[in-house]
């Protein structure tokens, strides 16, 4: 439970700011349940939270409904097409809900905007700049 008053405080804290929640729709055996608890938290708090459904490309890009996820099972991911859509729109925060096995070329060290990664499992691999906080 603490990991949700974290990230509730979170998302409290940026009611000022331009917001997106990614989904790493790359695997049909993500935690399915846990998805849509997170995305209904930012549904409820932050309404206009822009939800970018993505995998080895981006798939949608939409207001925020927790009901709208399609998740594919060829568990293929990047992350470089949404790093730079978040850069294009001036996104102050992106909240990443992946597994963090996808694909970001090695010339890209850092992002100019606020990165959580938000990741599930026992299995906590090192991400690549920004912070992670584990759900679940």
């Amino acid at each position: 439970m603490k990991w949700h008053k974290k990230l509730l405080s979170m998302i409290q804290e940026r009611q000022d700011k331009k917001v997106a929640l990614a989904v790493d729709t790359s695997s049909n055996e993500a935690p399915i349940t846990l998805i849509n608890n997170i995305v209904t938290l930012f549904e409820k708090v932050k309404p206009d939270t822009i939800l970018v459904q993505a995998d080895f490309k981006i798939r949608s890009i939409t207001p925020i409904k927790s009901n709208t996820i399609q998740y594919h099972s060829h568990g293929k991911s990047s992350y470089t097409l949404v790093m730079e859509w978040a850069k294009e729109e001036n996104i102050d925060t992106l909240f990443y809900i992946t597994d963090v096995t996808g694909f970001l070329p090695e010339e890209m060290e850092n992002v100019d905007f606020e990165l959580f990664w938000l990741v599930s499992g026992t299995f906590m691999p090192r991400v690549p700049f920004g912070k992670m906080i584990k759900v679940a």
